[in-house]
């Protein structure tokens, strides 16, 4: 059993633990970064061509692909589609404000 000392003391696992997860979290935020960068070009594209910032039908496809991936990785589907979820509506503020500064004018000169 642990006393009140133990908790002083390193803890190899837990610390290789933390290890792990911190890379993760840099691997997550790197990824979340290329996405993003990608979602810009869509955006631009779409402000181009007229298209909406959202598209509800491609968001519900990716909803049903993500869910079962969820399932399939052992993974809580709700989770996986609040995650989703938050990312497509900063996705969809990005697009809104790229088709919005390509209707601005351009500044005098």
């Amino acid at each position: 059993m642990r006393t009140m000392s133990d908790h002083t003391t390193p803890d190899t696992v837990l610390a290789g633990y933390r290890s792990r997860i911190d890379e993760l979290d840099a691997e997550l935020i790197r990824l979340l970064a290329e996405r993003f960068e990608i979602t810009k070009a869509v955006g631009a594209y779409k402000a181009r061509a007229g298209l909406p910032p959202a598209d509800p039908g491609r968001e519900k496809q990716q909803v049903a692909r993500l869910r079962a991936l969820a399932e399939e990785v052992g993974m809580d589907p709700g989770f996986s589609e609040k995650v989703f979820r938050l990312i497509v509506d900063e996705v969809i503020r990005h697009h809104e404000r790229i088709a919005e500064a390509m209707l601005e004018p351009d500044p005098p000169t």
